[in-house]
């Protein structure tokens, strides 16, 4: 079962000190999740189903999104474009990498959700941008406000996972 291989590469216990600065006994470090090349796969092979019917492209959010959204990208043969937290200070100066995001039809892919706060700032962006963004996807919804959240926003979510 996907939970109990994701259980396994990503919940650690030990003593870890939070963001909060609060001591925790279990931590879930969810970049296991993308760096397993066999999990990546199963993963993204779980959320197949889960996408629209109709979209033109991935736009993978950095950092989890992005080695998501590629092999969602292989596996669909569509485009994917890679969004930045910020714009960067050199070369193309882009947040949006991979190309003209103008009129497509975009899905974000994020490995996590909470409060959906990065998912809302990095619509924004597409949208700005011209992109139609009206779906995401993620691997984990750990609270139940990420999708209200994104549905107040116009985003419809769809999880692999929810509750870790």
């Amino acid at each position: 079962m996907l939970k109990e291989r994701i259980t396994r590469a990503c919940l650690l216990t030990g003593a870890f000190t939070l963001r909060s600065g609060e001591t925790a006994h279990q931590y879930f470090d969810k970049y296991r999740l993308e760096s397993d090349p066999v999990l990546l796969r199963e993963i993204a092979e779980a959320m197949l189903p889960l996408l629209p019917e109709d979209f033109d492209g991935f736009a993978g959010l950095e950092l989890g999104g992005v080695p998501i959204a590629t092999v969602l990208g292989q596996l669909t043969l569509k485009p994917v474009y890679f969004v930045r937290k910020a714009p960067k200070t050199y070369g193309t100066c882009q947040q949006i990498e991979g190309g003209d995001v103008a009129g497509q039809r975009l899905v974000v892919v994020e490995d996590m959700i909470t409060s959906g706060g990065q998912v809302l700032e990095s619509t924004a962006q597409l949208r700005e941008q011209g992109a139609i963004v009206e779906h995401a996807i993620c691997v984990v919804l750990r609270k139940p406000e990420g999708q209200h959240h994104l549905g107040q926003a116009g985003l419809n979510l769809a999880f692999v996972l929810q509750d870790f």
